[in-house]
């Protein structure tokens, strides 16, 4: 028989970093395309998402996290769908998860 241990992490302290965000107040949409959303539009506003995050206190938390739990939608820590799903296919051993 195995024995199976589980680390647990607090909910607020897990979450507490997005308190810090730059995107605090910011409408959603701006990091979360529409339905339809294409060309100079979509550009337009990933633009804008990531000129949030550029200068965010919690950038790298953000980004880890959306890796950690593969976030399939949004900009992340200044990070798109696209790039977040390149970044996961470059990782050693093809790890999704944290």
């Amino acid at each position: 028989m195995s024995t199976v241990i589980e680390r647990t992490i607090p909910a607020a302290y897990a979450w507490e970093w997005q308190l810090r965000g730059s995107c605090r107040g910011v409408e959603s949409a701006v990091f979360f395309h529409p339905d339809g959303e294409r060309g100079r539009a979509r550009a337009a506003r990933v633009r804008r998402a990531k000129q949030i995050c550029d200068s965010c206190p919690v950038l790298a938390q953000c980004r880890n996290y959306a890796l950690a739990v593969s976030e399939p939608y949004g900009i992340w820590g200044g990070m798109s769908e696209d790039e977040r799903r390149a970044a996961a296919r470059r990782r050693p051993w093809g790890h999704q998860g944290a």
